[in-house]
């Protein structure tokens, strides 16, 4: 798994970049070269769905995505097929308008030019499709320290005032624990902000929340400082929890990750406990994508009589 992150740490940044640059060149294409403009039409549709998706994550992060992206997977079906159309399609006609910005790229390469938005889009296909269902998951298995009905397991972290937390300290009443990847993460930081808009009812069952990363300490002490709930804002040194609960990661911040973060991170993971300390439910997400909501762990609770 640690040479499968870090390659894929690699990845996300130059694909998304790529991609961009295919949907700028392919607009260009549209006013530029006229011969050609459905197929370069189908090429930025095509490029479309990752920096689409990077864009929402960041100007509008959500908690969580569906699987497998079905409308971004159809702009990026449907923009392929019409760009191949110039591999397969008779464009002679489109081709001799040597009258236009392009005509001199069209010499060029005739009559090879009107392959080139049929392969940059099949190039961007390909960087989506690679995102969904490689990058988007772990390959993970759960780990039956965490799994429902078992003990929770014993373990020790620091809290943002560097003070020792163990985990025999939280028994006696209901907890939640999410293991998040850091304040570089969009949707950790959609879905952390979720749990703090149910604070009000959290507090009034008697539930304490637990949230964990291996991040340095300033950073979680300004997650805390920026919410004002009454949460255990907990970090996890050298991600040596997340080992013992064989949910770290190395390698698995990406490329371009911006901030003091340590490389190695953690599987994103949650696991909810009554009061007696036995785990009632527990996700432990393949896709980083795909994460449980509040409504779930709470009726558990409910269900498990937990809380009142």
């Amino acid at each position: 798994m640690a040479t499968d992150a870090k390659m894929k740490s690699l990845f996300i940044m130059p694909a998304a970049s790529l991609s961009l640059l295919v949907l700028i060149v392919s607009l260009g294409m549209l006013v530029f070269a006229s011969g050609y403009r459905l197929l370069w039409l189908g090429t930025a549709i095509a490029a479309l769905p990752i920096p689409l998706l990077l864009a929402q994550l960041k100007l509008r992060p959500v908690a969580r995505t569906s699987e497998f992206l079905p409308l971004h997977m159809l702009l990026c079906a449907v923009g392929t097929i019409v760009a191949m159309q110039g591999m397969y399609g008779n464009f002679t006609t489109s081709w001799e308008l040597y009258n236009d910005i392009g005509g001199a790229l069209k010499s060029a390469f005739y009559p090879g030019m009107h392959n080139l938005p049929g392969l940059a889009a099949i190039l961007v296909a390909v960087l989506f499709l690679l995102y969904v269902f490689w990058y988007s998951r772990f390959g993970r298995f759960n780990d039956a320290r965490l799994d429902v009905g078992g003990q929770m397991p014993e373990f020790e972290l620091k809290d943002i005032d560097g003070r020792t937390i163990r985990s025999t300290e939280l028994i006696g009443k209901p907890a939640v624990f999410r293991f998040y990847r850091g304040n570089w993460c969009p949707l950790c930081m959609a879905q952390i902000d979720e749990i703090v808009e149910r604070y009000g009812e959290i507090e009034r069952l008697g539930i304490q929340v637990c949230l964990v990363s291996p991040q340095p300490e300033e950073e979680s002490r300004r997650l805390a400082e920026r919410h004002g709930v009454g949460f255990n804002f907990l970090v996890d040194e050298n991600n040596r929890v997340a080992r013992g609960l064989g949910i770290a990661l190395s390698n698995g911040v990406p490329l371009g990750v911006s901030g003091n973060y340590p490389s190695d991170t953690v599987l994103p993971t949650m696991f909810v406990t009554s009061g007696g300390g036995t785990i009632v439910f527990s996700d432990q997400t393949d896709n980083y994508r795909v994460r449980p909501e509040p409504d779930i762990f709470l009726a558990i609770l409910r269900r498990a009589g937990a809380v009142n």
